[in-house]
């Protein structure tokens, strides 16, 4: 195998199982086990090799699959972690943390990548398998192959009939419910919730990320449905609410308390506001999981980024101008990022704020529009997929939506291209430069800014 062969083969994965990273959730997305299920049993069931963690979520389920891989890693533990979708490389999706290293964890290799497709192929097509079900296979066998101790599993969607669920882990994670994805999971939180509750499995303890009246009411009929123990991490770490699980039973483990959690925050290299609420859950699995908070479990915690090589998450990518960059895409996650722009513009820390923004045909722009920072100065790109609203549909849309400017930018490249004409004109290190609406955005910038 060399390079070029190996493109082909993967971009051929990509063209015969169309992923929902590239076209979208109705040519992609397949639910239900049953397929995945066949594909495991042919694959020896690796995923009963290795102990795991399950973790699904409508935001922040990323941020907490990276921190509580690296937090595991740092007790002595070879630990692999399976998320999605990438940036740059599809190897991305599968990455192991040796126990003792301090990191970057390493992706599969190319190698591992080429066997895999090579000896499965014709069962990818025999099992109508999707590209999620493939690469979940793929992650699950490399995971058993490397002997892994721990494996780290993020949801692809919902939960309850994701092709994920066919593990029985040691702990169940939901870090947040938002109305995304409604097609698919519902049109109301408590629908959501009760799909991200398909994942809680009897006797494994389940952990909340927040307790609210909408969703609680849903995880907690659901833990009783299968007969788990249920922690809401806010309802331990300064939050209001009650738990279903014994608070004796938390009241054993040796997770930090909230006042050591927030000296921990500012020294964190996953930056964002939101990310108290990830470690407050990272730290209420680690306690429910009965796992010593050292200082080396929580300075893994706080390189997580640098220790995972975990990206794209109000990542700073240069300076003067700061070029920020995050794959936040829907109205929760949203909400937060522009809040906190608007918060950065308040506080007198930008004089300028250029957003160079793309968002996927299928979101609730509707919902997004009135989140949008008013003061800013919005450039519409689109980028080079088929699932991208045009560029020109974006720009029609800001126009009449928002006061400021709005420019057209077109491609990634081109709208990042006039964001730093317009930043360098002004003070370059008061202007700050935002990168979003979609993973792909963020992608096509980064190759773009390791060109410029």
């Amino acid at each position: 195998m060399n390079e070029a062969q190996y493109q082909h083969k993967l971009e051929e994965l990509f063209v015969r199982f169309p992923s929902v990273q590239k076209t979208g959730f109705g040519d992609a997305y397949k639910p239900g086990l049953a397929h995945m299920e066949a594909f495991g049993a042919l694959l020896g069931h690796p995923d009963g090799e290795f102990r795991t963690v399950h973790v699904a979520g409508t935001n922040g389920k990323g941020s907490v699959a990276n921190m509580l891989a690296s937090a595991l890693a740092a007790t002595g533990l070879k630990v692999g972690l399976y998320t999605s979708p990438h940036i740059l490389d599809f190897r991305e999706r599968m990455r192991i943390l040796d126990a003792g290293s301090d990191g970057p964890a390493r992706m599969i290799g190319k190698e591992e990548v080429w066997d895999f497709i090579c000896r499965w192929e014709k069962t990818f097509d025999e099992l109508d398998l999707s590209f999620f079900e493939i690469t979940t296979g793929m992650a699950f066998r490399w995971f058993a192959d490397e002997e892994v101790d721990l494996a780290v599993i993020e949801v692809g969607l919902g939960g309850r009939l994701d092709s994920t669920n066919i593990i029985t882990p040691e702990v169940c994670v939901v870090t947040s419910i938002g109305l995304d994805h409604c097609a698919m999971l519902g049109d109301t939180r408590a629908a959501i919730a009760g799909e991200k509750a398909g994942i809680f499995k009897p006797g494994v303890p389940a952990v909340v990320g927040t307790r609210d009246d909408e969703t609680a009411p849903v995880f907690e009929a659901a833990a009783a449905a299968v007969g788990c123990p249920l922690f809401f991490a806010d309802a331990y770490f300064g939050g209001q609410g009650n738990c279903s699980a014994d608070p004796s039973a938390f009241a054993k483990s040796s997770a930090i308390p909230l006042s050591s959690s927030n000296s921990l925050i500012s020294g964190m290299d996953l930056q964002g506001e939101w990310q108290e609420e990830n470690l407050r859950t990272v730290m209420t699995v680690l306690g429910v999981m009965g796992v010593e908070t050292t200082d080396e479990v929580l300075q893994a915690i706080a390189h997580t980024a640098r220790r995972m090589d975990f990206h794209g998450r109000w990542e700073m990518l240069r300076r003067e101008p700061d070029m920020l960059c995050d794959i936040g895409h829907n109205p929760p996650a949203l909400a937060r990022n522009f809040a906190q722009l608007q918060q950065y513009l308040s506080e007198g820390r930008y004089d300028i704020l250029i957003m160079v923004y793309g968002v996927m045909a299928d979101k609730d722009l509707d919902g997004i529009i009135p989140l949008m920072p008013r003061e800013a100065v919005w450039i519409a790109v689109a980028p080079d997929t088929p699932r991208a609203m045009k560029a020109d549909v974006l720009y029609g849309r800001l126009r009449e939506s928002l006061p400021g400017e709005v420019l057209f930018g077109g491609s990634v490249a081109d709208g990042l291209a006039l964001a730093l004409d317009i930043a360098r004109s002004e003070t370059p290190e008061k202007a700050l430069i935002y990168i979003g609406g979609s993973t792909f955005v963020v992608s096509e910038a980064v190759v773009y800014l390791s060109h410029e």
